[in-house]
């Protein structure tokens, strides 16, 4: 199946995993089965056919411990060093590590959080760590259409805080958002959702926004008005 999936095909869009709900679940030999041997054969694979270029779908999770906050909120790049902390975060980064030594030019992409939650629970998370699914498919084909770019991008949702709010979102995210966005703080006490107390981290993808342009215009403000 998978050669015939690669004949004749120039670009990999590799996405097939088990993913973190699958934790504990699933024996950590298929994991890495799975996550990483299956990528492994997939770009050798890749590489004997006419595959020009792979984008391999990763996770913001490989950050793992990393995104755990001492005195102030995580703020998130690609500078940021991995800590995996399960088998999910160790073979994502793995099969990382694989698509970018391939000799074929690839780009992996950290999807931030991105999976259907109850509203007050998403609203919460598109303030800082969670991405719309058409903004994921718009950054996939952002960066399909720059093919001189190589390397790995988050790829998270637009998001209303910068570096220097990292102190506020720890110590009191509630009074910074109603501060800075009275409507937002307004629009979650009409629906008697919960304001946050803290939030521990924010995602940057303005990497991704210098390389190949990527432009997420779906999150909380979506959420608020649909709901």
């Amino acid at each position: 199946m998978r050669r015939a999936a690669l004949q004749q095909s120039e670009l990999v869009v590799h996405a097939a995993a088990l993913h973190a709900p699958h934790v504990g679940r699933v024996d950590n030999r298929e994991f890495r089965a799975v996550n990483v041997d299956a990528t492994e054969a997939l770009l050798e694979e890749a590489g004997r056919k006419s595959v020009r270029r792979v984008v391999y779908i990763s996770s913001t999770s490989v950050y793992g411990h990393a995104l755990v906050p001492t005195d102030q909120a995580v703020w998130v790049d690609e500078a940021l060093e991995p800590r995996p902390r399960d088998i999910y975060d160790e073979t994502k980064l793995a099969a990382e590590r694989l698509v970018t030594s391939a000799a074929i030019p690839s780009v992996s992409l950290r999807i931030a959080r991105c999976f259907p939650e109850p509203p007050p629970v998403l609203a919460t998370h598109f303030l800082h760590r969670a991405v719309a699914l058409d903004d994921v498919v718009t950054a996939v084909l952002g960066v399909i259409g720059q093919p001189a770019v190589n390397g790995t991008f988050n790829v998270a949702g637009p998001y209303p805080f910068t570096r220097a709010d990292c102190p506020a979102l720890n110590s009191d995210a509630a009074g910074l958002i109603t501060e800075r966005l009275p409507e937002i703080a307004a629009a979650f006490r009409e629906r008697n959702w919960p304001l946050p107390r803290t939030l521990d981290r924010v995602y940057d993808s303005r990497a991704a926004a210098e390389a190949f342009g990527y432009r997420p215009v779906h999150g909380i403000y979506e959420l608020l008005r649909s709901h």
